[in-house]
């Protein structure tokens, strides 16, 4: 028997089986897990960018100083 090339049945992968919680609208605890994550993330960020100007601003101040004594 020649197999049926129409046939598109489980093309696309599988559904998910949701649970109940997640078919009211609940959602999975690793959900929040992830953007509580991601949260922590963006907020790790934001402090190294502003130490990392802190530390640049703080760099060009000292040189002109430097330069000064250099010059005396």
């Amino acid at each position: 028997m020649a197999k049926s090339r129409n046939n598109l049945l489980g093309v696309g992968g599988q559904r998910k089986k949701l649970s109940r919680a997640e078919q009211q609208g609940a959602g999975t605890a690793r959900n929040a897990d992830r953007k509580t994550a991601a949260d922590q993330k963006q907020e790790l960020l934001h402090k190294m960018r502003e130490r990392a100007q802190s530390a640049e601003s703080a760099q060009s101040d000292d040189s002109p100083e430097q330069e000064q004594q250099a010059q005396s």
